[in-house]
């Protein structure tokens, strides 16, 4: 059960004329009142007699009470209550009863309180009431309601509870603001498929993604085809920003603008700041440049953010709760750099996990900026690389960025929990089963190649590849030898052996992570690993059957000692 506390309004009768009225879609069916302060209330829906102005004058009598000058400017509480989609049908007078307890819980009415607000409750659908109060008490007196929100919400729990309802997460504040009805309503209207505030946090996330100043963030939502207007001082210093769709107009033909604050709150100008002033792209790709594998264009972009996510993990299993929560923040830039990056194959899915994770990147516990970096850069390399071709190498890299940021995603998903951000937790779950669908449509071919590949390996190669496993996590190897997925992992051991490395010693740094149960295929996990950990190609295709691959550029975990075997080189 979802309640929403609207912004307080100055004219009752235009509150009573819109919920007693058809709707803007015609979607208001038979309004009438379930509850009210006075159960004599006059009903414009049911009674014949009644009026809109019948209702709003006793509404507001105390307010009229009031001299002139004491009556407050903005009197209208507007409060909606709406079911879940799978919840039961609820009947008037249970939704009477609903009503009751949030006017009492939000301090509008409180139980036996004979001086509270008046109000009423109109339902003109099946799965929502609205409430509609005046806040003036019969004694003069205007009502205490702060943290109205939060108390409905808080009651809207035990609702749940004891109705039996779809029990829904609880918020921390931290949300981004949801859509209004009005703006839901306008967005069916005209065809979107989102409204056009998600539409515009959605953008400006993805040009926020491992942008270093504000003239980059700026030309990024340009290109992007927003209306951008900066709000500067006299001093010349700019003070904030706000952007629109072009072709979202209001009544007067003049386009709606959206503050970055007011679509989400890490959008805010002073909050973006906060990404560039603690951390230099620039000076940190000179410095690791030598330390990075020497794999260019998007399938490099791919490699190198797998590795930051895994050094991510790191963080997230031993460092402080701030630098956790950094981690997550850098996982959510480079969701939204992979989402604008992507091929036609995992395009929708990456869109739809960036989405939903923007909702897990933000808590009470405050970031420290700074940890993030290595994941900053990974996103700013990621858009800076170009979008993928969705094929070959590019195609291949692109699943094994997805396999290592579902790992991540999931131990957000476990640290959320820990901390019961229950919404945040629930964020990142959700963002997991899209990554999840996306792996398997990067995956599919180059999987194939690689269980070809495998198929053909000889016999005595197959048994060293499974002895060096059996050797590397006994706990794990019969398991694996059992999956489908052997065959593709068996190859991607005979490669790393023929590029001179010791292929147990790789499998013990690939398996140092567990977070392996909650992998569909524990050898495609193995697979990502090894050929990122080794500098192998993810796309196998060219490669000869023997397992032969490219030496790799630099010292690497399982590298031999002494001469090297003979390698083909990769055209």
């Amino acid at each position: 059960m979802i309640p929403c506390v609207h912004d307080r309004g100055s004219k009752t009768i235009g509150l009573i004329a819109y919920l007693y009225g058809p709707g803007r879609d015609e979607v208001h069916t038979d309004p009438h009142l379930v509850a009210a302060w006075d159960p004599l209330a006059p009903d414009p829906g049911r009674h014949p007699d009644a009026t809109y102005a019948d209702l709003q004058r006793l509404l507001d009598q105390p307010v009229e009470a009031l001299p002139e000058k004491e009556r407050p400017a903005e009197h209208v509480w507007h409060l909606s209550v709406r079911a879940a989609p799978e919840d039961p049908y609820l009947t008037d007078e249970q939704w009477a009863d609903i009503a009751r307890r949030m006017v009492a819980a939000t301090g509008i009415a409180p139980t036996g309180d004979e001086a509270a607000c008046r109000w009423a409750a109109v339902r003109h659908a099946d799965d929502h009431i609205h409430i509609v109060a005046t806040l003036v008490r019969e004694d003069g007196r205007q009502a205490r309601i702060r943290q109205d929100g939060r108390r409905s919400q808080t009651e809207a729990r035990k609702v749940e509870i004891d109705y039996g309802l779809r029990r829904l997460n609880t918020g921390d504040g931290t949300a981004a603001k949801r859509p209004t009805s009005a703006e839901r309503h306008k967005a069916k209207r005209d065809n979107r498929p989102q409204t056009p505030r998600e539409e515009l946090r959605e953008t400006v996330r993805h040009a926020a993604a491992g942008t270093q100043d504000e003239t980059e963030f700026f030309t990024r939502l340009t290109a992007a085809g927003l209306l951008v207007h900066r709000r500067v001082a006299p001093s010349g210093d700019l003070l904030g920003y706000k952007v629109a769709l072009p072709d979202d107009r209001n009544h007067d033909g003049e386009p709606v603008f959206y503050a970055g604050s007011t679509l989400a709150p890490d959008l805010s100008l002073p909050k973006i700041r906060k990404r560039w002033t603690t951390s230099s792209p620039e000076s940190e790709r000179d410095a690791d440049a030598n330390a990075r594998p020497p794999w260019p264009g998007p399938a490099g972009a791919r490699r190198r953010a797998s590795t930051a996510m895994w050094h991510a993990l790191l963080v997230v299993d031993h460092g402080t709760d701030e630098q956790i929560a950094a981690s997550i923040a850098g996982a959510g830039e480079v969701l939204d750099a992979l989402a604008t990056t992507s091929a036609a194959p995992t395009r929708s899915e990456l869109r739809r996990a960036a989405f939903v994770f923007e909702r897990a990147t933000r808590s009470h516990i405050q970031a420290v900026r700074g940890h993030d970096r290595a994941l900053r850069q990974a996103a700013r390399d990621l858009v800076r690389s170009g979008p993928a071709r969705g094929g070959g190498e590019d195609g291949a890299t692109t699943a094994m960025v997805i396999d290592m940021a579902f790992f991540l995603v999931t131990a957000a998903v476990h640290w959320h929990a820990r901390k019961n951000h229950a919404q945040q937790a629930a964020a990142a779950r959700q963002s997991a089963e899209h990554l999840r669908t996306a792996y398997r449509a990067a995956a599919q071919h180059p999987m194939a190649v690689l269980h070809q590949r495998g198929q053909r390996l000889t016999q005595p190669r197959l048994q060293r590849q499974a002895a060096h496993l059996r050797a590397a996590v006994p706990e794990l190897a019969e398991q694996i030898l059992a999956e489908p997925g052997w065959p593709a992992l068996a190859a991607t051991l005979a490669d790393a052996e023929a590029a001179g490395h010791q292929p147990a010693t790789l499998l013990a740094e690939a398996t140092r992570r567990r977070e392996l149960d909650t992998a569909d295929s524990v050898s495609d996990v193995l697979v990502w690993r090894l050929r990122r950990i080794a500098d192998l190609p993810a796309d196998a295709e060219q490669l000869p059957v023997t397992g032969t691959a490219p030496a790799p550029s630099r010292a690497l975990p399982g590298r031999r000692t002494g001469p090297r075997p003979e390698r083909s080189r990769r055209r």
